[in-house]
């Protein structure tokens, strides 16, 4: 299987992929149509790739089968595109979730005790202790969370360690137990001991995103980029700030205004860190000229959160992880589209003797009765002398159809129908062993 990997790679990767015995393709500076062109030219069946778009016209350029994001998000490739061509999107969400958490942190810091103004009137050969002293610390403040799912939980836990309550929204949800308290954190972090024996809860868990805004000192962003989360972060949510907040964004660009972000640092007083802007270069240096960034109170990072050696060996491995597995088994892990709904009524189970062109009778009266296959699976019994096949469809073939294969075909030994809705109209076809 060739696998061309259009991005910048950790040798581990590289070396892992062809101990899985593919055939690697490294070509990190692609881009647009010299991406486009290199897909056609290596007839490659994976692309993997970091921060490189990948829009429809590159999924017709060659034989994809799977396109990996080395990372998690999947918004720079055209899934939907993808989806109607029958190629496999996976990405590595959580293996970057402790770097994008410890960047995100630092900003938390870097804002509280003016770091980078600090070191640029050091180096500008002044001394200005006055006016840096002023801090307000972070004990006993509030961090907002806008989402909680793996870097929003590294988070909480490093929130805890610096003493500070949190409040979480998430638009999946939050589960909690009967304290209000989220269930997926460790006991370490869901609890704060309070001198003595009293438990309080270090979480509070919001309705919405406005609540957690309106609560918090620090808002920080953890959230995906879709439907429903593009422009989340508005005029509205930012204006429920307390003046001063400090507000962090090392997600997604477009969850956020902007503009509406720039308006309130001037009018709020608003205190930002960001990792992420609305027009990034696509190549490592390039002149860049981000207003928002200009401002007094705004500090930036260059869309580094998941750039530690750590993560990305993490998500190298996983990478390959992805890719080992299907070509091992065809079989592709941390898929993104695959349809979680289906239109099948219907499942048909099929108990029969391990022979040739068994299911091939039976899809042929499928076709010849207008039923499509959904989903099928496929069991071998021990000794490989018997199998089960279950078949989800969108309607049942008549029993007539299925008597008429049944009868053409001593292999089948039981055909049963199972209507998803409706029990009362199931059947059952069984071969009599004995005869």
């Amino acid at each position: 299987m060739k696998v061309l990997v259009a991005d910048k790679f950790e040798k581990s990767g590289l070396e892992g992929l062809k101990a899985a015995g593919c055939e690697v393709i490294f070509e990190p500076d692609l881009k647009e149509e010299s991406l486009r062109e290199a897909i056609g030219r290596t007839a490659c069946d994976v692309l993997v790739v970091r921060s490189t778009k990948v829009p429809e016209p590159m999924l017709d350029a060659g034989q994809l089968s799977l396109v990996v994001r080395a990372g998690a998000g999947v918004d720079n490739i055209d899934v939907k595109a993808a989806s109607a061509r029958g190629i496999f999107v996976a990405n590595c969400p959580g293996k970057n979730s402790v770097a994008v958490a410890e960047l995100a942190f630092g900003l938390i810091l870097a804002l509280d005790r003016r770091i980078p103004d600090n070191v640029a009137e050091l180096r500008a050969g002044k001394w200005n202790k006055k006016e840096f002293s002023k801090a307000r610390g972070l004990q006993g403040r509030t961090l907002g969370l806008l989402g909680f799912g793996s870097i929003g939980q590294e988070m909480a836990k490093r929130a805890q360690a610096f003493g500070m309550n949190i409040a979480v929204w998430s638009e999946i949800g939050v589960e909690v137990d009967r304290s209000g308290l989220p269930i997926d954190l460790p006991l370490l972090v869901r609890l704060r001991p309070i001198s003595g024996s009293p438990i309080e809860p270090l979480i509070h868990v919001c309705q919405t995103p406005e609540e957690v805004a309106e609560r918090a000192d620090v808002l920080s962003v953890h959230l995906a980029l879709n439907d429903r989360t593009r422009g989340l972060v508005n005029a509205d949510l930012l204006g429920r700030l307390k003046p001063g907040a400090f507000f962090i964004n090392s997600a997604r660009a477009a969850v956020v205004d902007y503009e509406a972000l720039a308006k309130a640092v001037q009018e709020k007083g608003l205190r930002v860190g960001l990792d992420v802007y609305a027009k990034e270069p696509a190549t490592g240096q390039a002149d860049f000229a981000e207003p928002l960034a200009q401002l007094p109170g705004v500090y930036g990072t260059h869309h580094i959160g998941a750039s530690t050696d750590e993560a990305q060996e993490a998500i190298a491995a996983e990478v390959v992880r992805i890719v080992k597995n299907y070509v091992d088994t065809g079989r592709v892990i941390n898929t993104v589209n695959l349809s979680r709904q289906t239109k099948a009524t219907h499942v048909l189970v099929v108990r029969y003797r391990d022979q040739p062109g068994v299911l091939a009778g039976i899809f042929d009266v499928f076709g010849r009765g207008g039923v499509n296959v959904w989903e099928t699976e496929n069991i071998v019994f021990n000794g490989t002398e018997a199998c089960v096949a279950r078949m989800n469809l969108d309607q049942p073939p008549s029993e007539e159809a299925l008597s008429k294969a049944m009868a053409a075909n001593p292999a089948i030994l039981d055909i049963q129908i199972v209507p998803l809705s409706a029990p009362a109209s199931s059947y059952h076809l069984a071969r009599n062993l004995n005869a």
